[in-house]
């Protein structure tokens, strides 16, 4: 990949992960200052919590590429070994935050009820599969 598409791409990941957190970040301080202090309201406090700090992990991680690749940047010359590390842990925790975020969607509705609990679980693997098709398909 060239650096001008690791620049665009720091950027629209920056965008993407960025509103997820905000997201994720809503759902944690909703949950916060609810009453309810079940198991399951935990588990969906820790996915979104998980969420909220991947998510935030990887806009700064793709914050560092867009500067490194950034024409005129502070590093002249620039190849893709000088972010090597900000791209792993950019994409590693972009990932999880993906699987923390479609966790936390499946997890809501069992707070209502078996049958909204069944299609919210239906709709965050069918929504995590659609992720994954369309990242995979974007790379080959």
């Amino acid at each position: 990949m060239t650096i001008e598409y690791w620049n665009e791409l720091a950027k629209q990941t920056i965008l993407i992960s960025s509103l997820l957190s905000g997201f994720s970040i809503t759902v944690v301080a909703n949950i916060l200052v609810s009453d309810k202090n079940d198991k399951l309201t935990n588990r969906i406090l820790k996915s979104a919590t998980l969420s909220a700090g991947c998510f935030l992990v990887s806009v700064f991680a793709m914050i560092q590429i867009s500067m490194i690749t950034t024409p005129g940047g502070y590093i002249k010359d620039v190849v893709a070994d000088d972010f090597l590390v900000a791209r792993i842990i950019g994409m590693i925790t972009f990932m999880v935050g993906l699987f923390s975020l479609t966790a936390m969607i499946s997890l809501s509705g069992w707070t209502k009820s078996k049958k909204i609990g069944i299609f919210t679980t239906t709709v965050g693997i069918l929504t995590l599969l659609l992720i994954f098709i369309t990242m995979t398909r974007i790379s080959t």
